[in-house]
């Protein structure tokens, strides 16, 4: 059975679930040395986010595509089955235009989307992987695991009777958007709550206006596709706004960068977002996992500071 997955959670899923002698394409997104059979047209271009956002409005309003499918590629191939996704059609490339692709493929693959709107959708994706290919027990296998993490967290908030934390987690900086879809249900599990959020729907523009007035007391940056470092060079766009130094979080140094692949990914890696999450909502009661050390930064007077240095400066 060979498989290509064009979604980078899909291929997450398929490494954690140990079914990777199946996939032989991916995107050039996913962490991984399969042929890379999906690009987009802004890849590698160290673009603002202002910019982005801009391209993609524009992109959208035209009824253009970021993306595209090396089409001799996935001939070579020939898959039996793609995964794909119909979330997001700006983070990922979607359904409609991959079976506008394959019609011309000698073999025509079976497509299979998957189309998660909460943390329970995300989990049945595993499953729906893990039985495409025949081994659904791996799938049963890999979520026990990951459900004994999830409720080792509830358990222990219970018996500290931890106080849900106002909290806010921003999806995109410029303009900032609240967060959707599984990311809620993520902070929730967490000892958190974001009423700015949208569960199971999408991330929306959110006036800044409408931030201060919340005025979150934890405030976890996460730009879609942005890693720590990439966001720390905008985290200026925020700092700099009315009203910013007043926010509790920026008074009890309480805001955080981090990478967006354990929030607006919806695979199993979710998991190591809710335990991030936990760490900084409840640091008297949670540390951060040591696997998780480099992939968040602590925001302390405007600079973003590794809180491996920033413990030791203390």
């Amino acid at each position: 059975m060979k498989v290509c997955s064009f979604l980078p959670a899909a291929t997450q899923m398929i490494y954690d679930m140990n079914l990777q002698e199946h996939l032989c394409g991916v995107t050039f997104e996913c962490a991984s040395d399969k042929p890379k059979v999906v690009r987009s047209y802004i890849e590698g271009n160290n673009y603002t986010s202002e910019e982005i956002d801009r391209i993609v409005s524009q992109s959208k309003a035209q009824g253009k595509s970021l993306y595209y499918i090396d089409e001799k590629l996935l001939e070579d191939i020939s898959p039996d089955i793609i995964f794909t996704q119909d979330v997001c059609d700006v983070c990922q490339i979607d359904t409609s235009y991959v079976q506008r692709s394959i019609y011309k493929l000698k073999k025509q693959p079976v497509i299979i989307p998957l189309i998660p709107r909460t943390l329970n959708d995300v989990y049945q994706n595993a499953v729906t992987i893990a039985g495409s290919l025949g081994k659904e027990e791996a799938a049963y296998q890999h979520l026990s695991e990951l459900k004994k993490r999830t409720d080792k967290i509830i358990d222990t908030l219970r018996e500290h009777n931890a106080p849900l934390r106002r909290v806010m987690v921003m999806e995109w900086l410029d303009p900032i958007y609240n967060c959707g879809h599984w990311i809620p249900y993520q902070i929730s599990q967490a000892g958190g709550v974001d009423m700015l959020s949208n569960p199971s729907g999408y991330s929306i523009v959110t006036p800044w206006e409408k931030v201060k007035l919340y005025n979150p007391e934890v405030l976890v940056i996460a730009p879609c596709g942005f890693n720590v470092d990439r966001t720390s060079k905008e985290i200026e766009i925020l700092s700099s706004k009315e009203g910013w130094d007043d926010l509790l979080a920026v008074k009890n140094n309480e805001v955080y960068l981090a990478d967006a692949e354990y929030f607006t990914q919806p695979s199993t890696k979710l998991v190591d977002g809710i335990e991030l999450l936990a760490a900084l909502f409840h640091p008297t009661i949670f540390k951060v996992p040591e696997k998780l050390s480099s992939n968040y930064l602590s925001i302390k007077n405007n600079v973003a500071i590794g809180l491996k240095n920033l413990n030791r400066n203390e």
